[in-house]
């Protein structure tokens, strides 16, 4: 199931942190900040069938040039924790195993209002 989440009201220096459960038979899913489903400042999209993590961001409604990342420790089915801290100038992913995503703050976000969790990952907490 999708989520949706408004007045999120996450400032540089924030960490969220989410866990949940990736579905069994998930293609993937992503995690997405910014201030509306056309505006984001971040997704984090892991892909199972490409084994790689894209990260991108949209402006208008239009995709800008993705990120890829080919460290995927984690799988299918299994429960993950997942730390997205934003700072001023990108956002930092710690995946389970350390490793780190980092992606820039390309429209210079200072709050970021919005998010919403798509596809294969069922969400068990969250917190800000």
């Amino acid at each position: 199931g999708n989520i949706e989440i408004l007045n999120l009201d996450m400032k540089p220096g924030n960490t969220l942190k989410v866990k949940g459960k990736i579905s069994a038979d998930t293609v993937g899913f992503s995690i997405n900040l910014g201030c509306s489903s056309r505006d984001l400042a971040f997704q984090f999209n892991p892909r199972f069938n490409e084994s790689v993590i894209v990260c991108n961001s949209k402006c208008s409604n239009a995709w800008q040039t993705e990120h890829r990342d080919s460290h995927l420790p984690f799988f299918r089915g299994c429960t993950v924790k997942f730390f997205i801290e934003m700072l001023s100038d990108k956002f930092r992913v710690k995946l389970p195993d350390g490793h780190e995503v980092c992606f820039p703050n390309r429209h210079g976000y200072r709050n970021i209002n919005f998010m919403s969790i798509v596809g294969g990952f069922k969400m068990i907490s969250f917190k800000l």
